[in-house]
C-alpha cells in the first residue's frame, strides 16, 4: 500500500496535469485513484465522490484523511520535494487555503485559460503511466 492515496478528478486538464507530474516522480509512494471510475464508490465507500470533486482528498497508510493543500503537501514531500510546505506554515496556510479554494472551485475555467480545455477529452490513468 502507497504512503499516501490521492483521489483525484480525471476530467480537470490541470489536475491530471499534476498527478502526471507526481507519477513521474513516484517510486511507489503515492497511489492515485480516480474519483470518476465507476467502481469508485465500491472500492472507496468512505470517501465520498462528491467531496472529494470538490476538495483534493488524500489517504495516509494509516488512515487520515488528508484535503486540499494537506494532499499537495504531503505528496511533493513524498517524492521529494519539500518546497510545498512552505504552504502550510502558519502565517502563509490561511492564504494559501483561501486560494487553492478559488482554484478548486474553478478550476475548470482555470484550466480552461490556461490549456484551451476545460475538461479532458480523455480520460488518463494515472496508474498505467509509467514513472
Amino acid at each position: 500500500m502507497s504512503a499516501l492515496t490521492i483521489f483525484y478528478d480525471s476530467r480537470c486538464p490541470l489536475c491530471v496535469k499534476e498527478m502526471l507530474s507526481l507519477q513521474r516522480r513516484n517510486s511507489g509512494q503515492l497511489g492515485f485513484e480516480d474519483i470518476f471510475q465507476p467502481d469508485f464508490s465500491v472500492r472507496f465507500p468512505h470517501i465520498n465522490p462528491e467531496r472529494a470533486n470538490a476538495v483534493l482528498h488524500g489517504q495516509t497508510r494509516d488512515g487520515e484523511l488528508l484535503l486540499g493543500l494537506d494532499v499537495t503537501a504531503h505528496a511533493w514531500a513524498l517524492v521529494g520535494n519539500p518546497l510545498f510546505k512552505v504552504l502550510r506554515r502558519p502565517l502563509i496556510k490561511p492564504i494559501a487555503d483561501l486560494a487553492y479554494e478559488f482554484f478548486a472551485r474553478h478550476r475548470y475555467r482555470i484550466s480552461y485559460l490556461l490549456t484551451g480545455q476545460a475538461r479532458c477529452k480523455a480520460c488518463v490513468d494515472i496508474k498505467r503511466v509509467a514513472p
